[in-house]
């Protein structure tokens, strides 16, 4: 699973007010996780809110920010009833738990000592991860929300300290803004962040501080560390058939999985040849194909293909002087004289 973005409708830890309008933005540009807080909008609220993004076809995410005991209970019991999917931050799990059971929501509380609003993680690297590895220990708990960016100590080194010293996901929170901070939980093994603060107010590298720009800037960032923007360009036939002259064999233009896309240029008759494993696709650019089969003759033309099942033996003959034809077949050639 590539990296994870998760998007906060909030602004220093509270849901903002035009949370709907900020919902439609995002999912419009395909973000798929989508998370509030439990303070800022009333609750009946939020339920519409957690109801539209899983409308739109989002999983959505609380996040706790309570402080007291009483105000933590309070919010889980407000997950449960919101129907949420993944709740996020608190950090009292023996209360949280019995709450939540039964419920299909995923669990992933704070670990360390969270202080203040909005949060600060405090204490050492080592308590930090001692408290990490005692929640992640849990039934129940599926994984970690680690506010690294609201800690004193070095960031990159936690994160990587935690999520060496766990099985469960950890997703790092707090003042991620820069693609250099994404990059450095990438790399420390994080599964996911989140972001809020820093797209809804334009705080983030990207080429407009609207919302829209943001987020798509965001978007391709982790796109890239995850290693899904194609390297690929579009292709001209009538450009590539004119790079070789050559009328056999096929020459390999592409490869997907393991389909081959090689270009072929028929003059006269090839010869009687089967395909003893792999059917073939012959797809005619320019000319006329004559396909000889031992029963019939089929005639493709241009922006015509014909399917050749593997050990039935055929004799391509081009009708014209040349015959470009585009070949899909899987893995290499085994075509052998009849």
């Amino acid at each position: 699973m590539g990296l994870r973005f998760i998007f906060m409708l909030t602004r220093n830890d509270r849901t903002v007010s035009d949370a709907m309008e900020q919902l439609r933005t995002a999912l419009a540009l395909g973000v798929r996780h989508i998370g509030f807080k439990d303070i800022g909008l009333p609750l009946d609220t939020l339920k519409t809110l957690n109801t539209a993004i899983r409308a739109g076809g989002a999983t959505s995410y609380l996040e706790v920010v309570s402080l007291d005991r009483d105000s933590e209970v309070a919010s889980a019991r407000a997950a449960v009833e919101i129907g949420i999917d993944i709740l996020l931050g608190g950090t009292r799990v023996d209360d949280v738990l019995p709450i939540i059971a039964g419920t299909t929501i995923q669990y992933c509380p704070f670990p360390g000592t969270i202080s203040g609003h909005p949060s600060v993680l405090e204490g050492s690297i080592d308590e930090i991860v001692a408290s990490a590895q005692a929640m992640a220990a849990r039934d129940g708990v599926h994984g970690l929300d680690l506010l690294a960016y609201r800690s004193h100590e070095n960031v990159p080194a936690l994160i990587a300290a935690v999520c060496s010293a766990v099985s469960k996901p950890v997703y790092v929170a707090g003042s991620i803004d820069t693609p250099g901070r994404i990059e450095a939980l990438k790399q420390a093994g994080a599964a996911g962040f989140t972001i809020g603060t820093a797209a809804l107010d334009g705080k983030y590298p990207a080429d407009g501080s609207d919302v829209p720009s943001q987020l798509k800037t965001i978007i391709r960032d982790v796109a890239m560390l995850n290693r899904h923007i194609s390297p690929f360009r579009k292709e001209n036939l009538e450009s590539a058939f004119g790079q070789f002259s050559d009328s056999w064999p096929p020459r390999l233009a592409a490869s997907v999985n393991n389909l081959q896309i090689k270009l072929a240029k028929f003059e006269g008759e090839a010869g009687w040849h089967f395909n003893s494993r792999e059917d073939e696709v012959f797809f005619v650019h320019k000319g006329r194909l004559l396909m000889k089969f031992r029963d019939r003759d089929e005639t493709i033309g241009e922006g015509e293909f014909i399917v050749v099942p593997h050990g039935v033996e055929r004799c391509p003959t081009a009708l014209e002087e040349v015959c470009e034809v585009v070949v899909l077949e899987i893995g290499p050639t085994r075509d052998a004289p009849a």
